[in-house]
C-alpha cells in the first residue's frame, strides 16, 4: 500500500494456539512456491512469491480467463466455432513439435473442444487460434490478457502471447498466479471443470492431462503445468478436502518428478498444518477512518462478509492487523463505500488484506467545521514536512 497513510490501529487479534515456528520450518525446496486457502485467502506459504518468474504453459490459464469473461460477456459461447489458421497450425500444431491438440489446418472447431485442447491437452495450436478469434493476432491477445489481470489487481504479471512460449517480457508471480487460478475457481465454476478432465481426444488422438495432481487421490480437480529450459518445471494446481480448496504454485524445479512430489507436499502440509478461525463476523465494525469536512470527524468500518483465516496448530504466536487507507476520507462518505483495507499478518507474513466498509454515511458538515478541517490538516501536512526534514538530514 504504498502511498498510503496508516490511520489508527494496530490490534493484537488473539494468541493462537499453534506453532508458527514449526510452521515457519516447513520448507519447499521450489524456487518459487505458494499455498493460498481458497475462501479466506490466508497465505499460509510464500516463497520468492513476488519475484517474476517465466510461466510456460502456466500462462494458458490467463489465455482461458480471456476466453472464459468472453463467454460471460456473450460475444462468444461454446458452439462457437474457432478457425485454426495456418500461422496457429504452423506454430502451435504438429510442425511445431510442441503440445498440441492436433487441430487440422483451416478446420473450425466448436469452442467447448477448444477449451479442452487449451486446457487438458494444453494445445499451443488451440491458444494461438483463441488468441486470433478474440483479437486478430496473438500480440494483440497479449496485450489482452495483461489488461484483463490487471482489471483483476494482478499488477505483476505481464503477457506477451497466448501459449506461454519464450518471451523475454513474459513474466508472472507465483502470488498473482495463485490468485488468478483462485478467481477463475470462484468466478466460472462452470467452465472451470475443464481444468480437472482427466482426458481428452482430438482428431484420433487421445491425450492425457499433463496435470500429476489430479491421479494421486488428494482432491485435485485441476489448473495448469509448464515446462520451458528456462522457466523448469511448474505447477498451479487446487485440491479440495472437506470442503476446504487450496491453490498451490511451484515453479523451478529440475524435474517433472520433482514438481509433482513439491506440490503434493504443500498441499497435505495446507491441510494438516492449518485450522480454521473466525476473526471477524458479517458486517462487524473492526475500527474507524477519520473523515474530512464531515458532519462528522469519524466513520466506522465494516466488514462485508465473515473473515476467517487459516491458523498453524500449535503455540502462542500472536496476529496483528491495521486499517490501511488513504485519509482522511473526503465528503460525502456513502454507506457500504469500500473506503479501506483491513492487512493482516502473523508476524512478518501478510496473511489476509480485506476491503472495509463505510458502516454509515457521512455528509458535509458546516463551513465552519470544514474550515476548521482544513486547518487541522495543514498543521498536519507541516508536521509531516518538519519529520521528513530532520529524517533527511
Amino acid at each position: 500500500m504504498a502511498g498510503r497513510l496508516l490511520r489508527g490501529l494496530a490490534i493484537a487479534l488473539f494468541a493462537v494456539s499453534a506453532s508458527f515456528a514449526r510452521a515457519q520450518n516447513f520448507q519447499s525446496q521450489a524456487p518459487f512456491a505458494f499455498l493460498l486457502d481458497s475462501d479466506s485467502g490466508a497465505v499460509l506459504y510464500e516463497k520468492a512469491a513476488d519475484e517474476p518468474m517465466v510461466p510456460a504453459s502456466m500462462a494458458k490459464i490467463a489465455t482461458a480467463l480471456v476466453a472464459f469473461q468472453e463467454i460471460g460477456a456473450g460475444r462468444l459461447n461454446l458452439d462457437s466455432e474457432i478457425g485454426i489458421s495456418e500461422n496457429a497450425w504452423r506454430k502451435g500444431g504438429a510442425p511445431a513439435r510442441g503440445t498440441t491438440m492436433f487441430a487440422l489446418v483451416h478446420s473450425r472447431i466448436k469452442l467447448s473442444d477448444i477449451l479442452q485442447g487449451l486446457i487438458v491437452q494444453a494445445g499451443n495450436d488451440a491458444a494461438i487460434a483463441l488468441a486470433e478469434a478474440i483479437a486478430g493476432d496473438e500480440t494483440t491477445f497479449g496485450r489482452v490478457m495483461t489488461e484483463r489481470v490487471r482489471a483483476l489487481g494482478l499488477t505483476r504479471s505481464v503477457f506477451r502471447n497466448a501459449t506461454g512460449m519464450p518471451d523475454p517480457e513474459q513474466r508472472v508471480t507465483a502470488r498473482e498466479m495463485a490468485l488468478l487460478a483462485n478467481h477463475i475457481v470462484k468466478t466460472y465454476p462452470e467452465l472451470y471443470r475443464y481444468f480437472g478432465q482427466k482426458e481428452f481426444t482430438w482428431n484420433k488422438i487421445r491425450q492425457v492431462n499433463r496435470n500429476p495432481l489430479l491421479t494421486m487421490d488428494i482432491g485435485a480437480d485441476g489448473l495448469q503445468t509448464g515446462d520451458l529450459e528456462e522457466s523448469g518445471y511448474g505447477l498451479v494446481g487446487s485440491a479440495v478436502e472437506n470442503g476446504q480448496r487450496l491453490i498451490v504454485v511451484v515453479n523451478g524445479l529440475k524435474t517433472g518428478r520433482d514438481r509433482a512430489a513439491e506440490a503434493r507436499k504443500l498441499i497435505e502440509w495446507g491441510f494438516r498444518a492449518f485450522e480454521k478461525r473466525q476473526l471477524f463476523g458479517d458486517g462487524e465494525v473492526v475500527g474507524e477512518a477519520s473523515v474530512y469536512g464531515g458532519e462528522k470527524g469519524r466513520v466506522a468500518l465494516r466488514t462485508g462478509g465473515a473473515v476467517s483465516l487459516l491458523l498453524p496448530r500449535g503455540t502462542g504466536e500472536r496476529l496483528s492487523a491495521r486499517i490501511v487507507y488513504r485519509g482522511p476520507l473526503s465528503v460525502p462518505v456513502q454507506e457500504g463505500a469500500a473506503v479501506a483495507q483491513l492487512v493482516v499478518s502473523r508476524g512478518e507474513v501478510k496473511t489476509l488484506e480485506i476491503p472495509l466498509y463505510a458502516a454509515e454515511t457521512v455528509k458535509a458538515g458546516s463551513l465552519q467545521s470544514r474550515a476548521l478541517d482544513a486547518v487541522l490538516e495543514l498543521s498536519t501536512g507541516w508536521i509531516r514536512q518538519a519529520l521528513a526534514r530532520v529524517t533527511r538530514s
